[in-house]
């Protein structure tokens, strides 16, 4: 078994869904889910049987520096049939929970797609997908797809720098939590910020 960091993912398990007769696949990956302000991020990436072995580099997006994430943006739009990400708001979040939030993320994203997928590959092994408002779409969770799945660590890239982008943005407008640098999540720079400032429109109030 080699180790986590040095695996690199492959399209084994979306050659074997296309070969049980689902061509058109979205990989599709969440960032933000444990923040404490901002949007949680869903992120999809379109490919079909014609795609073939994914850009050199890609990885789950956690395992990847920021220059290069971004760097294999343009790459995963030029491999791929498409992609899209979609984002719910902390205010979503505070009013229906995460995974309800999750859903119309990751619904968000698909709607923006150029085609309909026969299926999606979820990582993790929970389908918040299809509960509500996903109905007749096929949904495949996989534990660990960021790490083995092209289509899915393609997905988590896309989302992390359009999240990131994001919250970079609107550490402008709230600079005293240090978005730009901690990306809404629980660092001591933000917590602090938090005790001295109090929480802006854009925190997760119900989770504090």
């Amino acid at each position: 078994m080699t180790a986590r960091g040095s695996r690199r993912p492959s399209l084994r398990v979306e050659r074997a869904l296309q070969r049980d007769g689902y061509r058109l696949l979205a990989g599709m990956d969440e960032v933000g889910r444990g923040a404490l302000a901002g949007p949680v991020t869903v992120g999809v990436v379109l490919i079909d049987e014609s795609v073939r072995s994914a850009p050199t580099g890609v990885r789950d997006s956690k395992l990847l520096a920021p220059a290069a994430r971004r760097a294999l943006v343009p790459r995963i739009q030029r491999w791929s049939i498409g992609y899209a990400v979609g984002h719910a708001s902390a205010a979503e979040i505070d009013q229906v929970g995460i995974m309800a939030a999750l859903r119309s993320a990751g619904l968000r994203a698909l709607a923006a797609l150029p085609r309909t997928p026969d299926l999606v590959i979820l990582d993790g092994n929970h389908d918040y997908i299809t509960p509500a408002g996903g109905v007749g779409l096929a949904v495949r969770p996989v534990v660990k797809a960021d790490r083995d799945c092209a289509s899915a660590a393609a997905a988590s890239v896309v989302a992390k720098v359009a999240r990131d982008d994001l919250m970079g943005r609107l550490h402008d407008e709230h600079p005293v939590y240090q978005w730009a640098r901690n990306k809404g999540y629980a660092s001591a720079d933000h917590r602090a910020a938090i005790r001295s400032h109090g929480l802006s429109p854009l925190h997760r109030a119900s989770w504090m």
